[in-house]
């Protein structure tokens, strides 16, 4: 592999686990600051909340800096977050270093796509974009349950230490080793914003945030449940998560293939209607591992596809915006991650037990594919297509009609 497209992508790696790691030692973190786990878990929305509102800000703020020397002064204030967060002698600061490493992060995910297809030949984007892609969930495969581990022996903080060596080492090789990349030309942020004119698009953003949000109304609060539902320690914990880790890493592939073989619409149902289910079942197979393992193997899987549908869905829906549109939907996932953390936190504060997030979380769900049914089968405007002009429209209605 090219030495600096490893780079960047350990730099993805490293900002997913960021955000990440948090859900598997939530309980650790709520004992050693004094507050209560769903307190702790708020680190989660506000780091999604922060990564979903600046990654489209920040992009538009810094389009005529050099994109390598952007990166550099980025992961500068990404380590600076991380020692923060390693040093945080309470939950106030911790929650500060939070937003320092979401604003800095969604600078980082999005530039290491943008520099890693500079320094490849054009017939290699596609595959580099999947690496830096993998990077990101080969956080959840390996950073979080081995994170579970260390924290248990050596205590939370030493991850962030970790976290900001990993970065620290990246940066050094991305300013060894990578030449300045010019800036590529400005998209005001009031034009990304007009880019969101059709219910069709902003539908498909709405599903996305809702699934997520009833995803991580439970997955925020897994680690708790593993303890208390299921009497589960920290390596049996560790091993859940590497087992919902390659779920949703094959997930990623399942969505791609069920998008290209059933068509994106009839994805995005098949997927949003059976996370749903998943998460309803889950609770009763606390009881019989072999069941809880195909169901928790099913979950992390369907949180993972529904983004290539929904990909394919956005390019086919707004073909002259869609760069935008990917930009918007990671925005949307993110706050969906903020919400579901949000309201887990509630539940899990107002309720007996654990299993109501799940419960809670699959109504979240289940008000997606309402949302995903009256966007995707809605008929158009009879005056005119709700996409963007007659380039839109011929796009949109074959590919939609062939779902």
């Amino acid at each position: 592999m090219n030495l600096k497209v490893l780079v960047l992508t350990i730099a993805a790696f490293t900002v997913g686990l960021v955000e990440l790691i948090i859900g598997g030692v939530l309980p650790l973190i709520a004992g050693d600051l004094g507050v209560s786990v769903s307190t702790a878990g708020q680190l989660i929305t506000a780091y999604a909340l922060v990564y979903a509102v600046s990654g489209p800000t920040l992009l538009a703020f810094t389009a005529r800096f050099e994109r390598r020397k952007l990166y550099l002064w980025s992961l500068v204030v990404f380590i600076l977050g991380s020692l923060l967060a390693y040093w945080s002698p309470n939950f106030g600061v911790l929650l500060i270093s939070r937003f320092v490493t979401a604003a800095s992060g969604s600078l980082i995910t999005t530039l290491s796509l943008t520099l890693a297809v500079k320094v490849v030949p054009e017939s290699h984007r596609a595959r580099v974009i999947g690496i830096i892609s993998m990077g990101i969930s080969s956080s959840i495969v390996l950073g979080v349950p081995l994170g579970v581990l260390a924290a248990d022996q050596f205590g939370w903080r030493i991850l962030f230490l970790f976290i900001a060596i990993f970065a620290l080492l990246a940066m050094f090789v991305v300013y060894k080793f990578m030449e300045p990349v010019a800036p590529q030309q400005a998209i005001p942020l009031r034009t990304q914003l007009a880019s969101l004119k059709s219910f069709r698009v902003v539908g498909a953003h709405l599903v996305t945030a809702l699934m997520l949000a009833g995803h991580y109304t439970l997955y925020a609060y897994f680690t708790p449940f593993l303890e208390n539902v299921m009497n589960l320690g920290a390596s049996w914990i560790s091993i859940v998560y590497f087992f919902f880790g390659l779920a949703a890493v094959a997930g990623g592939m399942i969505g791609g293939f069920m998008s290209d073989s059933l068509g994106a619409r009839r994805s995005i149902m098949i997927v949003v209607g059976a996370f749903a289910l998943t998460m309803f079942l889950l609770p009763f197979s606390a009881s019989f591992v072999p069941l809880f393992a195909i169901l928790v193997f099913v979950w992390g899987a369907l949180s993972w596809a529904l983004s290539p549908a929904q990909q394919s869905y956005l390019i086919d829906a707004a073909p002259e915006t869609s760069e935008i549109q990917q930009s918007f939907n990671f925005s949307a996932l993110q706050l969906g991650i903020a919400a579901g953390s949000a309201i887990g936190g509630v539940v899990i504060d107002n309720t007996p037990a654990v299993t109501f997030n799940a419960w809670i979380g699959g109504g979240i769900v289940v008000l997606a594919f309402a949302v995903a049914i009256y966007t995707l089968y809605r008929k158009p405007s009879s005056r005119r297509p709700e996409g963007h002009g007659k380039q839109a429209g011929s796009k949109l209605e074959p590919t939609l009609g062939g779902d």
